[in-house]
């Protein structure tokens, strides 16, 4: 609740012209304003910002409780294959996210954002909840796994439609001056989301005895899935549609076919394939920070479970704070400078930080966790703002959408799943390490070739 507050609290107050009833072209929705006065632009933004929040949370408490996972969805005779097992079934739905994108990017881009953020909402609530009534593999044999994987799949087609749909809503809402601001705001809630998740997990885990975690104790982070989503669903329907492309329907700019429209333009397609490229350490970044490390340090560093938990908690307190920071930053010194800036750092900082993770020492490993969130944090609170900028309201979502989650599925997806099986491969706790370096090393560099995009309009 202090972080919904805190979020509405700052949301940019924005001065327009009185609201206008407009008719959507091509389109089956009807909206009644095209620039929308203060209130209304500040409860959209939120409305946009509270289902990325429950769509995260909904996300990263799969990776928060992966190891208890093991145990109830797989045999229990090869307790690190049934971790590489669990990985598998995190890995899976992130290949299914390019389809999700393509398909809600493509109705974003046809009937407006707001219906198809209401229609992912309730999919990865929905999805989410479920899996916290399946039976275990000791009740009910290979059934659990399969429906484990299967309910996934359905969070990735939600998960792959939410960042072109979700970001652009903001941005669209932002106005000039201010869109690394309130997009940030998005990339803080994700920070807040697994907080919660962490925090959570934490607390069963030191409050439930092992057997008690094993039996229900891991369903109740699912299962508060489902309060979460209806008031994500509540608030999204008082939200107003982008106005950017409310002014666009009005004029008849909206494109029946967008994904081929977004083929079809070769400025267009460079741009998709920025989108697999740039966010390279926003990705691995992501996965290895906070899905992977607590399983890490747990089975492979021999801290406690409560310790890992602890230490991305930490990570991701302190990374909440500085993505907002981040976000405001780019809005005065540019996306370009940030990313680029970030990328490089985690590239001198990154061995000699996860060197203090393999210490042994709480404190040590708190401290190089910290360092690598917050070089994390430098991409994380400008990356979406920055894909958002490189594309046509006519076909933002489904462009952006596209791109993003081809690279997510690739270098973010199976981040736990590749390192897992490197680890076991290689017998090296390195390869963490190595994994977010070299994907650092292509970010950064992609970085240095964009074009900056704060000091300029939104694409018509």
């Amino acid at each position: 609740m202090r972080g919904s507050q805190f979020f509405r609290a700052n949301l940019p107050v924005t001065t327009e012209s009185p609201p206008r009833k407009v008719v959507l072209v091509n389109s089956d929705i009807s909206a009644t304003v095209v620039r929308a006065p203060a209130r209304s632009t500040r409860t959209s933004i939120f409305g946009g910002l509270v289902g990325v929040f429950i769509e995260l949370y909904d996300n990263a408490v799969y990776g928060f409780v992966a190891g208890t996972l093991a145990v109830v969805f797989f045999p229990g005779d090869a307790p690190e294959t049934g971790v590489l097992l669990t990985f598998v079934a995190f890995a899976i739905p992130f290949f299914f996210r390019p389809l999700g994108a393509a398909v809600a990017g493509s109705w974003g881009d046809r009937f407006g954002r707001k219906r198809v953020l209401l229609v992912l909402v309730t999919l990865m609530s929905l999805s989410t909840g479920l899996v916290g009534v399946l039976p275990s593999y000791a009740a009910s044999g290979a059934f659990a796994p399969i429906a484990l994987v299967a309910l996934r799949l359905v969070q990735g087609f939600a998960m792959g439609g939410e960042p072109g749909n979700g970001n652009s809503f903001l941005a669209e809402h932002a106005g000039e001056g201010r869109r690394g601001r309130v997009v940030s705001y998005a990339n803080a809630a994700t920070f807040i989301a697994m907080l919660l998740g962490t925090l959570f997990a934490a607390l069963l885990t030191a409050v439930l005895s092992t057997e008690a975690m094993h039996s229900w104790g891991w369903r109740l982070p699912f299962l508060l899935a489902l309060p979460l989503g209806v008031i994500g669903l509540l608030i999204r329907r008082a939200a107003d549609e982008s106005p950017e492309f409310t002014e666009a329907a009005v004029e008849g700019e909206v494109t029946r076919s967008p994904l081929r429209e977004a083929f079809a333009s070769g400025a267009t397609v460079r741009a998709m394939l920025m989108c697999v490229v740039l966010p390279l350490f926003n990705s691995s970044g992501y996965f290895i920070l906070f899905i992977y490390m607590p399983s890490f340090m747990k089975n492979d560093m021999h801290f406690t479970a409560v310790e890992g938990l602890l230490v991305t908690g930490i990570m991701l307190a302190v990374g909440t704070f500085a993505v907002l920071y981040a976000g405001r930053l780019s809005d005065r010194v540019g996306r370009k400078r940030m990313l680029a800036t970030s990328a490089f750092a985690m590239v001198v900082i990154g061995f000699p930080c996860y060197w203090l993770l393999t210490q042994g020492s709480f404190a040590l490993a708190t401290l190089g966790a910290v360092l690598m969130s917050l070089c994390f944090a430098g991409t994380n609170g400008v990356m979406q703002v920055t894909l958002a900028e490189l594309f046509p309201t006519r076909v933002r979502t489904v462009a952006y959408g596209i791109g993003y989650n081809l690279g997510t599925a690739i270098f973010g997806g199976a981040a736990p799943l590749l390192v897992t099986a490197l680890i076991a491969a290689t017998g090296s706790t390195w390869v963490p390490a190595f994994y977010l370096v070299l994907t650092s090393v292509a970010a950064g560099f992609a970085a240095l070739r964009i074009r900056e995009t704060a000091f300029e309009p939104l694409k018509r």
